[in-house]
């Protein structure tokens, strides 16, 4: 299949806005815009703070599925993990019994380290967390999992204190996600902590997670797929890595998550529960019966728009906005993006 051109791109895009239930990442609703190709619907939606040449490998990613073809899946299924923000105690617990009751979700990540937040808030939100998974009637307990996020905002004595008294409040953590912003600071910590630690935010790039290994950082890398630049691009970096692989989305729609679950369908193991259920902190999506989880698990297959979905969200952004966003498009395809798409479809 010939890769398209930029104008092709332009004419087959739809920015869209989608409210989420609660604040995250300083976000009340997650923005990007949706392209059709011949082989489905992309979507292209990197964060705020992104520059354009990190944009680019998001649009490569979502040019993929809608030009390209991803790997073939290994599994019909995958698991995923619920996600609870940097929300009160009470509503944490809330979240997380909705979480059993709704989706069977049996691992959850707690954010922790937010923003006129404190060591207590984090130590209260999964204290409260386990103590919900402790009451839920019909599992037993060892088949609960908690995990934390910090998203690299610890120092390095802060985060030994910090994973030492969480880990116990939360009778033991799966891992810690990225408690602090370099892979230098990481392998310190692993050094003197027992829970496994995974990188996050330092895996961006194709050479990132060799980097993040070698150093001696991490036990996991938590992968994205947009900003490796696409489902088999990512496929072929987990493929090099020596450590187990988490799939993560990024606040996706429905149909941006339906990449990461592709990705997550290709591996060959699957040790830990993904980072793919956050549709449940949309309000809405560009699809009629968005993707959450059920008994835990993802269904594994392309998903398309619904029209008078994706017009819902499209009509929340006003022209302006809009252009913002294909203007951003454009500047992502002129820093790189172009020559990324070339790589990933042939003729």
């Amino acid at each position: 299949m010939t890769a398209p051109g930029l104008a092709a791109v332009l004419a087959n895009c739809t920015p869209f806005a989608i409210p989420l239930v609660t604040n995250f990442r300083g976000i009340t609703h997650r923005e990007g815009v949706l392209i059709v190709g011949p082989s489905g619907t992309g979507e292209f939606a990197p964060f705020l703070e992104h520059d354009d040449a990190t944009a680019a490998r998001w649009l490569a990613s979502a040019i993929e599925a809608a030009w390209g073809h991803w790997p073939q899946a290994h599994r019909s299924e995958v698991p995923v993990n619920a996600i609870i923000p940097a929300v009160a105690a009470d509503q944490a617990a809330a979240m997380t019994e909705q979480a059993l009751r709704e989706h069977g979700s049996m691992t959850v990540k707690v954010k922790v380290a937010a923003p006129g937040q404190t060591l207590a808030d984090d130590l209260a939100r999964v204290e409260a967390v386990r103590r919900a998974q402790r009451s839920h009637p019909h599992r037993g307990i060892s088949e609960f999992q908690i995990r934390i996020d910090v998203n690299g905002v610890w120092g390095v004595t802060e985060a030994v204190t910090a994973i030492r008294e969480l880990n116990v409040v939360a009778g033991g953590l799966e891992y810690v996600e990225q408690p602090c912003a370099t892979l230098d600071e990481l392998a310190q910590v692993r050094a003197r902590v027992e829970v496994p630690i995974a990188a996050d935010e330092s895996i961006r790039t194709s050479a990132d997670p060799k980097r993040a290994v070698t150093s001696g950082a991490v036990d996991i890398i938590v992968i994205k797929v947009p900003p490796l630049g696409g489902v088999n691009r990512a496929l072929e970096i987990c493929d090099q890595a020596a450590v187990p692989v988490v799939v993560s989305g990024a606040m996706d729609s429905s149909v941006g998550l339906a990449s990461g679950i592709a990705l997550a369908a290709a591996l060959p193991d699957l040790p830990y529960a993904c980072g793919l259920g956050t549709g449940a902190l949309l309000v809405a999506d560009v699809v009629d019966d968005p993707i959450v989880p059920s008994n835990g698990m993802l269904t594994v297959g392309r998903i398309e728009p619904d029209p008078d979905a994706l017009a819902a969200a499209a009509d929340r952004m006003d022209a302006e906005r809009s252009q913002w966003w294909r203007d951003r498009l454009e500047r992502a395809w002129n820093s790189g993006g172009q020559d990324l798409v070339g790589s990933l479809i042939k003729a």
